[in-house]
């Protein structure tokens, strides 16, 4: 529109004034498909097909086991291929190659404003990791039993892997947390290993749920709540909507699971993928079609609207709150006992702790939307940072002008993490372990960082500093209800509290102001009703004329 004449643009947007403005006052009951009438039936049982094989008659799976380690040669002595096509997956290299900018990512290189790095932490980090026995740099990939099977296949909601032994689960009783008295003890693993099956919400939300440190810190519309949640909630897992799991949209072909925060499919136009060929594919049009709506309106928006962004309104949504700031800079204040501080807000959250400083938290939290267009640019701790603005950790990059962007809903969290302001790099810190220099034994940044970056072997000057950083979450589960979706004029509006105020490259019809489009549209407008008005005193006047 921007290349047309200022005459015929205002004429255009005129007109979809008009039409937005009776968009507003329409019904959106008629939102989308059901999933049913493209074939969805098979998946509707959320992936629960029954298995030809009953693990508990298998002789190699009755145990005992001492180790982890030993329930997987027991695996693959009949599944003699699963650990090498473990070992080519994210979850087990935790690296990647961006297609799009070909950088080097994942949790071995990517930064974070959450935890920071994993270097010099493993052994806390690792407990989401699909094996066991990560300690260090110097972990033996290649090691098939090192994989953890029952991580992803356990069906018995018994196994845990404890968080500080580099993923691990408990083998022997252990009071846990420490000094509380409480004895936990260990998971039965023949029991687990003998009913295995296909990994379902509680396999997955294990780790996913509880990326950052705990449940709900890092995603915002992943959480425990998605274990078994309301229709209300979502309705692609809910037991009365689709009971899917999520393996049934990140499909895994060789243990490769498809669909990645790190190069998102932006804007789909291939449509229904149902029995997933493209494999890489994980998104709403695989099932739902290009164009999923009854209304052709609707399906006109889905050409500059990622799906989510109706269809999600807010995230959190649960009854669990998720962080929304972590400010490192504050972190290793004591009491006035001397002890390590920790101060819990009047929900019960943990607004302050010695360990990590400062957080905010946020529930039913509306997203910040974003144009993208595939493409994000990740900063890994070794890149050089512009330290005279706020740092954005992984920039999405998109516009209106772009075919391929369309504007997504994102959870921005807000940082505040240590880097060297002489060589303009984050840095390594190292926060666990049992050593002087960790900065959970001593409180001490100098110590820790220089720890940390000695560990890594990258430069460090000895100085530090805070940075303020962003950092970018696609907001793609928690789906509402139809009729729960965002309403026309929630973006269509002037009001300041409008969904769209910050996507300002774009003429938005109820929104954007401009003196010749008032003008014909009020015209327009009034036209309407005047022209409507005379047509039913017109039919008042010869209708007593005929009687």
């Amino acid at each position: 529109m921007k290349n047309w004449s200022p005459g015929w643009r205002h004429v255009l947007s005129g007109v979809l004034m008009m039409v937005a403005t009776a968009f507003v006052t329409a019904s959106t009951e008629s939102s989308v498909t059901t999933t049913a009438s493209l074939g969805m039936s098979s998946l509707v049982a959320g992936g629960a097909s029954k298995s030809t094989a009953d693990h508990s008659k298998f002789k190699e799976l009755q145990g005992p086991f001492s180790s982890g380690p030993e329930v997987t040669k027991a695996c693959l002595a009949c599944h003699n291929e699963a650990a090498h096509q473990v070992m080519k997956s994210i979850h087990w290299t935790w690296e990647t190659i961006s297609p799009t900018t070909g950088a080097k990512l994942g949790k071995q290189f990517a930064a974070n404003n959450f935890c920071g790095s994993m270097l010099s932490n493993e052994p806390r980090c690792t407990s989401c990791h699909a094996g066991y026995g990560w300690t260090d740099k110097n972990y033996d990939f290649t090691k098939q039993e090192n994989v953890d099977c029952l991580a992803c296949h356990d069906t018995t909601s018994t196994y845990k892997k404890v968080a500080t032994d580099a993923g691990h689960p408990l083998y022997e009783p252990r009071e846990m947390p420490k000094g509380s008295g409480k004895i936990v003890q260990p998971p039965d693993l023949a029991r687990i290993a003998q009913h295995v099956g296909k990994p379902g919400r509680e396999n997955c939300g294990a780790c996913h749920f509880n990326g950052g440190g705990g449940d709900a810190v890092k995603h915002g519309d992943l959480d425990t709540s998605l274990i078994k949640p309301s229709r209300e909630l979502d309705v692609h897992m809910a037991a009365d909507g689709g009971n899917m799991v999520c393996a049934d949209c990140h499909t895994f072909n060789a243990h490769q699971p498809s669909g990645s925060r790190y190069a998102a499919t932006a804007k789909d136009t291939k449509g229904v993928d149902m029995r997933h060929v493209v494999h890489e594919r994980a998104t709403c049009e695989s099932c739902h079609t290009v164009a999923p709506h009854k209304e052709e309106r609707l399906n006109s928006h889905a050409n500059k609207l990622a799906c989510p962004t109706c269809h999600i309104p807010e995230f959190a949504r649960g009854g669990i709150a998720t962080k929304t700031l972590w400010d490192w800079s504050t972190a290793g204040k004591r009491g006035p006992d001397g002890k390590p501080l920790y101060i819990k807000d009047e929900h019960g959250h943990l607004s302050y702790s010695a360990e990590k400083g400062d957080f905010a938290y946020g529930e039913n939290v509306r997203p910040t939307y974003k144009w993208y267009n595939g493409v994000v640019h990740q900063i890994s701790v070794t890149d050089k940072i512009d330290d005279t603005k706020i740092l954005e950790l992984n920039r999405v990059e998109g516009s209106a002008k772009d075919p391929n962007a369309r504007i997504w809903p994102f959870k921005v969290m807000v940082g505040k993490q240590p880097y060297d302001p002489v060589n303009k790099t984050l840095v390594v810190n190292h926060v666990y372990g049992n050593d002087d220099t960790s900065f959970w034994s001593n409180f001490n940044y100098e110590k820790s960082i220089k720890a940390g970056m000695d560990y890594a072997g990258f430069p460090y000057s000895g100085q530090f500093d805070f940075i303020e950083t962003r950092m970018n979450w696609f907001i793609t589960h928690m789906v509402a209800p139809k009729e729960k979706a965002v309403a026309c004029q929630e973006c269509h509006t002037r009001a300041e509290t409008g969904r769209l105020t910050e996507i300002t490259d774009i003429y938005l019809p109820g929104r954007d102001r401009n003196a010749w489009v008032d003008l014909f549209g009020g015209l327009a407008i009034v036209g309407a009703i005047g022209a409507g008005a005379v047509h039913g005193v017109a039919r008042i006047l010869t209708r007593r004329k005929g009687h």
